[in-house]
């Protein structure tokens, strides 16, 4: 494919510029990884509110998030300033975003009613508003730096290599940290503010070296598109869809491993210090090793043979868990083995989104960077969204007993919950995934599409 795309390479994007593009999403991860991991669990064992209500506050700001997306993809679309479409919202948005994260964690202690509201607000004011708005235009500035498909997989890989540091800042260093200020609510809040203070600096480094640099000229003379036309076109675009599932399924994998694994640790290995903090951190390093073995693979194979392979083997070693899950070395070794078959996907899933750009500019004749990010984005969330609100409803209706003091002592039907979570979570997320990516074509039809589009745009024509 290398060959092939040497009449419409916009040029290497250099390694600084990776790093950089890679630090934007580390520092979105510090966030989003407290939010899908270790936010249940200060809910349910530091303020003491019960998982039901965490679970619903999450369930219905997925309606509102999912409606943000749509409209920020539009809003970018629209953007016209110095530093281009999407490039500026990483600026703009930093400092409230840094901001909305330390929020999180100062529920007040008052009346049930009261809590519900404050979470309420302040989750959709982070994720709805601005999560949404840094984060879609985030995405969406990889398919504005290069038409390339392989400089956009390097992106992908180096952005997934570099994205999983924020979630090992938030994840393995939040419980430590939370301990030495005092293992109380308001140690949360300090903790989280470290971290923000951290991302904030990620996104003006990314913002600095990111520029937009593909110009179609045949898009600046193209007549406005209306909206019912361009939604048209986005549904139209059966690859769209399947990386919205691939999307959606990936978060969905992190949601339960990250929400159900403190528990797991917590209440079934009976250490919620070091233990959860090792696990997490030995499956998040493998997997940015493997990233980065990754281009390799990705040269021989190509992405949807290489994230199909990691699939299977990551299905297998959930099947080899099942077999003895209260092990804490079995655990680890299905930390392992789901790392080295996650890689792959997750190495190259904004690659795929690159590709689903380009083919819907080739079948529709509209080019529509921000919107299809947006739509993909919605499935990113309603993983993350859904599972967090299966999950603690699962917990709710098992009889889960939440407390201020986290240290409530837990039924068997709890207890047996957190396992089952476990065990057959990851199982419907890789089959999914692996039903889907057995679908997918585009690979092989890249080069040619690619070719058609640079002929038709030296005509003027999108």
């Amino acid at each position: 494919m290398e060959q092939k795309e040497k009449n419409y390479n916009m040029g290497k994007i250099s390694w600084g510029t990776r790093i950089a593009y890679g630090g934007g999403d580390a520092a979105c991860n510090v966030v989003f990884g407290m939010i899908s991991t270790l936010l249940t669990l200060f809910y349910t064992d530091y303020v003491g509110i019960s998982a039901a209500t965490v679970g619903l506050v999450m369930l219905l700001s997925r309606v509102f998030d999912g409606v943000s997306d749509a409209v920020m993809g539009i809003i970018v679309e629209k953007t016209n300033s110095k530093w281009g479409k999407a490039r500026p919202w990483i600026l703009w948005m930093a400092v409230p975003y840094a901001g909305s994260a330390v929020l999180l964690f100062t529920v007040p202690h008052t009346t049930e009613m009261i809590q519900f509201f404050y979470m309420f607000i302040t989750y959709n004011f982070v994720t709805t508003v601005c999560y949404t708005a840094i984060n879609l235009p985030y995405s969406s500035l990889s398919a504005m730096m290069t038409r390339s498909s392989s400089e956009r997989d390097m992106l992908s890989i180096v952005r997934m290599g570099i994205s999983p540091f924020g979630r090992i800042l938030a994840v393995t260093g939040t419980m430590p940290v939370v301990k030495f200020f005092g293992n109380d609510q308001a140690a949360w809040a300090k903790t989280m503010a470290l971290w923000a203070v951290i991302a904030l600096v990620l996104l003006v480094i990314c913002f600095l070296k990111c520029e937009e640099k593909v110009e179609i000229e045949a898009k600046k003379k193209q007549e406005k598109i209306p909206a019912k036309t361009a939604l048209k076109a986005l549904v139209s675009n059966r690859y769209f869809w399947m990386v919205v599932i691939l999307w959606t399924m990936q978060n969905a994998i992190y949601c339960i491993t990250g929400t159900i694994l403190p528990y797991y640790c917590k209440y079934i290995f009976g250490n919620d210090t070091w233990m959860y903090s090792a696990l997490y951190l030995t499956e998040t390093l493998l997997i940015v090793a493997v990233t980065f073995f990754c281009p390799i693979l990705l040269k021989r194979f190509g992405k949807r043979n290489m994230s199909l392979a990691g699939m299977i083997l990551a299905l297998v070693g959930q099947v080899v868990f099942c077999l003895n899950p209260t092990s804490f070395s079995w655990m680890a070794m299905s930390c392992v083995i789901r790392a080295i078959g996650l890689a792959p996907l997750n190495s190259v899933v904004f690659g795929f989104l690159g590709d689903v750009v380009e083919y819907g500019q080739w079948k529709t004749h509209i080019r529509q960077e921000s919107l299809i990010f947006a739509g993909s984005s919605v499935g990113m969330k309603l993983g993350a969204g859904i599972t967090s609100a299966v999950i603690t409803g699962l917990l709710s209706l098992a009889g889960y007993v939440s407390s201020q003091a986290g240290a409530a002592g837990q039924p068997e039907s709890a207890m047996n919950m957190i396992i089952d979570i476990y065990k057959y979570g990851p199982m419907i997320v890789w089959v999914v995934v692996i039903i889907t990516l057995l679908f997918y074509k585009l690979d092989k039809q890249y080069p040619k599409i690619m070719e058609e589009l640079m002929e038709r745009e030296a005509r003027g024509e999108l």
